[in-house]
């Protein structure tokens, strides 16, 4: 009970810690510029014109909205946190207890001898399970979250409070609309997780070697790394799955001139692939303007 408490606590903290940071990456994401290039140097030092990063971005919604608009859609991403905590704890504990009662039985003595690499796809689709049933439960807290930071393009009202979204949602797309972009998030988070898993055990088997005496920080990297290339992979489900999430939804961020009109999540991303467009939002500092957009940057500049 005491480490789901902590878990929460510590989830919750960093919810708000990373507010602004998510506020800003989703309206990227559904391509809203609002602010012109500039005139910058890349981390080779060279002059770009590149779009404003993070902290320019932040600002520009501190202007019009003050530092608190900075925090808009925290109530429903906050009990997308905690609910999808205590769901992901439940099913685990479920499968510990499992384990327990079949430890009491015959035939413990054969499956303590199994392979480390069953071990890994034990562990991996388990923790599998817990997430995708988190996932699924938090889904509509997460549009909702999505819908409320969206409508800072169109100046909107519609989904302020958190009872009136639901009821907003409920009444214009049924409950089909809670779960608007939920199967490409499940894709990546799965894929996410086992090619984390998968890599991490492929690197502690065959590239550490055992002998070393801090053996377990080096597996605690190795999984830290395969981590973060395995999200880089799966980035654009993430994208795909946001923009279908707030896609139609009568804002003027998920609506034409901003967004067009997708017929499901597989023409999001095809469309998104001849755009050139899969990574987008994917880094706030650094970041060039796209291919075939123009913009008022006066480019002799870099000459």
């Amino acid at each position: 009970m005491a480490d789901a408490a902590s878990q929460v606590l510590l989830g919750s903290g960093l919810t708000i810690l990373s507010q602004p940071l998510m506020y800003v990456k989703v309206l990227i994401q559904v391509g809203y510029e609002p602010l012109p290039p500039t005139i910058g140097r890349n981390i080779f030092g060279r002059q770009v014109c590149q779009l404003p990063g993070l902290f320019c971005y932040a600002q520009h919604i501190a202007s019009i909205d003050g530092k608190r608009g900075l925090f808009t859609g925290l109530t429903p991403r906050l009990c997308s946190g905690v609910l999808g905590t205590v769901v992901h704890g439940k099913v685990l504990q479920h499968y510990q207890e499992s384990d327990k009662v079949e430890e009491l039985g015959p035939g413990n003595i054969q499956k303590e001898v199994s392979s480390s690499f069953d071990r890994v796809i034990k562990e991996t689709t388990r923790e599998m399970m817990a997430r995708s049933a988190a996932t699924l439960i938090t889904h509509p807290f997460h549009v909702i979250t999505l819908r409320s930071m969206v409508q800072f393009i169109g100046r909107e009202s519609k989904y302020c409070g958190l009872s009136d979204s639901i009821v907003t949602i409920y009444r214009e797309e049924g409950i089909l609309g809670f779960f608007a972009g939920l199967i490409p998030r499940l894709l990546g988070d799965i894929i996410s997780l086992w090619l984390c898993n998968s890599l991490a055990y492929l690197v502690n088997t065959y590239a550490l070697d055992s002998g070393v005496s801090t053996m377990s920080e080096m597996k605690s990297y190795s999984q830290a790394v395969t981590g973060f290339f395995a999200s880089m992979l799966t980035y654009p489900f993430v994208l795909v799955s946001n923009l279908m999430a707030v896609n139609n939804c009568g804002l003027a961020g998920g609506c034409p001139p901003y967004s067009p009109v997708y017929t499901s999540w597989i023409d999001c991303w095809c469309m998104l692939q001849k755009e050139g467009n899969m990574s987008r939002g994917n880094s706030l500092f650094f970041r060039k303007v796209p291919f075939g957009k123009t913009y008022c940057c006066d480019l002799r500049m870099l000459i």
